[in-house]
C-alpha cells in the first residue's frame, strides 16, 4: 500500500465514523475494489490522455452512482488529482481501518472443499484469540493440493495444518 491511498482510506474513515457509515462505505469500497480488479479496463480507460478529465469523472459517477456522496466524492477526487490507480489501495486500506477499529483481522483459509459457516465461526473464534483480535473476516479458497486439514494466513502470520504441510516438515525432520 502506498502512503497516497493510506490518506485517502484515513480521511474516508474518519468521514464515515463521524457520519456512523463505517459499515455501508466499507461494503461499497469492496465493491468499487472487485469491479477494479475485474475490469482492467477500466483503470486503462481513465488513465488515457485522450479521454478528457470531466469525461472520467462522469464516467466513475456513472458506474459507481449507487455509492454514497462520501466514497463517490472520493473517487473524483482520486481522478481528479491522476490517482485512479490507488482506488483499490484506497479500499484495502479502509477495510484494514475498519476492521481494526472493530478488532478483527483479515483471513484467508485454504482447504480441500468450501468451508461451511460454523466452520468458518470454530476458526474464527480459535484463531482470532491467537492474534489478539476478536473476530476474523475469512476468505475461503479451496486448494485440492493441501491433501486435507487447513492452511490459515492472517496477516504474515501463516498456520499450516494441512496434510500436505505435515509431510514436508516430516520430510526435512527425516532428512536431517
Amino acid at each position: 500500500m502506498s502512503t497516497v491511498s493510506k490518506r485517502y482510506a484515513l480521511a474516508l474513515f474518519q468521514l464515515a465514523k463521524e457520519q456512523n457509515q463505517v459499515d455501508v462505505v466499507g461494503e461499497e469500497l469492496r465493491v468499487v475494489k472487485q469491479v477494479v480488479a475485474e475490469t482492467p479496463e477500466l483503470l486503462a480507460l481513465l488513465n488515457s490522455p485522450k479521454l478528457s478529465l470531466d469525461r472520467k469523472k462522469a464516467l466513475v459517477q456513472e458506474i459507481f452512482s449507487a455509492c454514497t456522496p462520501y466514497v463517490q466524492n472520493t473517487l473524483m477526487l482520486l481522478v481528479d488529482r491522476h490517482r485512479e490507480t490507488e482506488m483499490a489501495n484506497v479500499a484495502i486500506d479502509y477495510v484494514s481501518l475498519a476492521n481494526d477499529e472493530k478488532g478483527i483481522a483479515e483471513a484467508t483459509v485454504q482447504s480441500v472443499r468450501p468451508l461451511k459457516d460454523d466452520e468458518k465461526a470454530a476458526i474464527s473464534s480459535v484463531f482470532a484469540q491467537k492474534v489478539g483480535k476478536n473476530a476474523l473476516e475469512i476468505t475461503n479458497q479451496v486448494n485440492a493440493d493441501l491433501l486435507g486439514g487447513l492452511k490459515i494466513r492472517i496477516g504474515n502470520r501463516i498456520f499450516d495444518g494441512s496434510l500436505q504441510g505435515k509431510l514436508e516438515r516430516l520430510k526435512r525432520e527425516l532428512i536431517s
